[in-house]
């Protein structure tokens, strides 16, 4: 091989190195993790029971593999606390899309505590362990 051959070689190579680099710089950045988003307020006139009392509500599918565990929960903790009167609601979207939507509720399941005047204080996104619904009613004074 001659010098001629190896220096354009070289050059070749040195380029393609420079344009991979420029290349790697301009490749848009992976999409992030979703974000899920959550009420701040519910009217509660779309829940049973309306007003006066707190409310949990779990927006959940049928074809959710969490939701029934998340369900179960809600229940436990309800059941096993004493405190004042809190409600609960599951509203699935095969039954209740258009909550879902209105709602904007993109991620299931969604739980959501509720005040008396449909003020949404805490939310939990995924399955969700009893300790921290709990000590979300007890930071609620519920």
């Amino acid at each position: 091989m001659t010098a001629g051959r190896l220096a354009a070689l070289v050059v070749l190579a040195v380029a393609a190195v420079g344009v991979a680099l420029v290349l790697q710089r301009r490749r848009p950045d992976p999409p992030s993790a979703p974000s899920y988003r959550a009420p701040a307020q519910l009217d509660r006139n779309d829940f049973t029971p309306p007003a006066g009392s707190w409310a949990v509500v779990l927006f959940g599918s049928t074809t959710c593999d969490t939701c029934p565990t998340a369900w179960a929960v809600i229940q436990q903790v309800l059941n096993d606390r004493s405190g004042g009167p809190v409600e609960s609601q599951r509203v699935d979207v095969q039954s209740d899309a258009d909550l879902h939507r209105r709602y904007r509720i993109d991620g299931v399941p969604t739980t959501v505590l509720a005040d008396p005047d449909g003020v949404v204080t805490h939310t939990f996104f995924g399955p969700m362990e009893p300790a921290s619904l709990a000590d979300a009613l007890a930071e609620a004074g519920v």
